[in-house]
């Protein structure tokens, strides 16, 4: 039995594949630095991520796929689910092996599974995009607080890099402690080492909040309940479309 041990990024899974195939010796096991070895093993590599390495690694998938079929790569990596990174490494190597593009092959059990949960990360996407809901603060960035299951913020500044283009930004994970700020001309990635309780919570402190955004927030409430047509109110449908979860950051919902 052959175990890598690799750091648990992305970079370092392609690092791991290209070492594979240099050694022509692929692993049995993927696992983390530091994680206790298995009872039975024959060697133990550690892969040290280069970025050199990693970078052959995907010019050579852009190859053998099409872009959506690298979006299954990406947006499954994305999902952070258990042992994603040894399904990537299989799809991964059947695509660099096959004679033929391999990502509409779904009678394959890892290309189905791959495909499967990329579905899921861009359903989980499009709910992100449509139910984020910023804030103003007194300095005029809008800022936007969130949970998502699965990793999706890097496939959704994009959406808000072009919709709010003009304005400056901060779209937060809480739960992945990181987010976007967005400058009217970058992206950058940030984080935080001490985290102010709109970091925690979601929601702006009153000291901090533009003075008319408890006016736009009542606003937005009153028209939502004047939409609303009660006649036709259906509880379960309602939130198959709009998940409880995302109910805690919605102004509409606090109305």
């Amino acid at each position: 039995m052959i175990v890598y041990q690799y750091d648990k990024s992305f970079d370092g899974l392609l690092t791991c594949i290209f070492e594979a195939y240099d050694r022509k010796m692929f692993p049995d096991i993927l696992q983390a630095e530091g994680v206790p070895l298995p009872l039975f093993h024959e060697e133990v590599i550690r892969i040290i991520t280069d970025e050199r390495k990693s970078s052959r690694v995907w010019k050579g998938l852009e190859k053998r796929l099409s872009p959506a079929g690298l979006s299954v790569i990406t947006s499954c990596w994305l999902s952070e689910l258990p042992d994603t990174d040894r399904l990537l490494f299989r799809y991964i190597r059947k695509a660099i092996d096959a004679l033929r593009p391999i990502e509409i092959n779904f009678g394959d059990p890892d290309v189905l599974e791959a495909t499967q949960i990329a579905k899921k990360v861009g359903n989980e996407r499009l709910r992100v995009v449509q139910f984020t809901r910023f804030q103003k603060t007194i300095d005029g960035t809008y800022f936007a607080a969130l949970e998502p299951i699965y990793n999706v913020l890097p496939l959704v500044i994009g959406h808000f890099q072009n919709r709010f283009a003009d304005q400056c930004w901060l779209l937060y994970d809480i739960k992945r402690e990181y987010g976007y700020y967005h400058d009217l001309s970058t992206i950058t990635e940030v984080h935080f080492e001490q985290k102010e309780g709109h970091l925690q919570s979601g929601f702006l402190d009153e000291s901090i909040m533009d003075q008319d955004e408890k006016l736009f927030q009542k606003l937005w409430q009153t028209y939502f309940k004047a939409i609303t047509i009660k006649e036709r109110l259906n509880p379960k449908l309602h939130r198959q479309n709009l998940p409880a979860r995302f109910w805690k950051y919605l102004p509409e919902k606090k109305g």
